[in-house]
């Protein structure tokens, strides 16, 4: 995403960079509630909820007003990770899920998710390397067993199929110039920019 938003620096376009869980001070503080490892971990539901707060939140004081204002919006994570990992991972109802995804987004969709897709062996071998080389440890969810992955990526990969107007995949084994190649021709052949 850096590459990208250097992009829009460069051509003096306004945008806002944020993510979820958190984006607020309420956020943030919900996303350290979520991803803090405990004996405590709060349960599927309650996660799911904790969430949807911390998106509403996000969408009142951050993403609508940016909107307002004219500015991209660049989100770490929005509405769909929520059907990936919790309709998918935690195998919540997608109806639940996608009820509340409406409700805490007051209707608000994401124009284009950009899914960079990596098999869940390859995910594990990074975040193993970035312990091993002194990164942060895994959190809660990064510690789920790899089934539990394996649903979230089908959970992505198959609402990019549901939805390939508004959904770009990329593999995220290929260079950092490779994807951002790949992004900006999306963005150009949609007329977003011009190039």
């Amino acid at each position: 995403m850096k590459a990208f938003e250097k992009e829009l620096q460069g051509r003096s376009m306004p945008f806002t960079r944020t993510r979820e869980p958190g984006g607020t001070p309420l956020g943030d503080a919900i996303r350290e509630l979520i991803l803090q490892p405990s004996s405590s971990a709060p349960t599927a539901r309650t996660e799911l909820l904790l969430y949807e707060a911390s998106r509403a939140q996000h969408v009142d004081q951050v993403i609508k007003p940016a909107l307002q204002r004219q500015e991209w919006v660049l989100c770490d994570r929005f509405s769909a990770s929520s059907i990936a990992f919790q309709a998918g991972g935690r195998q919540i109802s997608e109806d639940w899920v996608v009820r509340l995804n409406e409700f805490a987004t007051d209707g608000l969709k994401a124009d284009l998710t950009v899914l960079l897709d990596l098999s869940v062996e390859e995910s594990r071998r990074r975040r193993n390397q970035r312990e091993s080389h002194g990164g942060a440890k895994e959190d809660r969810i990064e510690s789920e067993a790899d089934h539990f992955h394996e649903r979230v990526r089908q959970g992505f990969l198959r609402q990019a199929k549901d939805e390939p107007q508004t959904w770009l995949v990329l593999d995220a084994a290929a260079s950092p110039e490779s994807l951002l190649k790949s992004l900006l021709q999306e963005i150009q052949r949609r007329k977003w920019l011009e190039f």
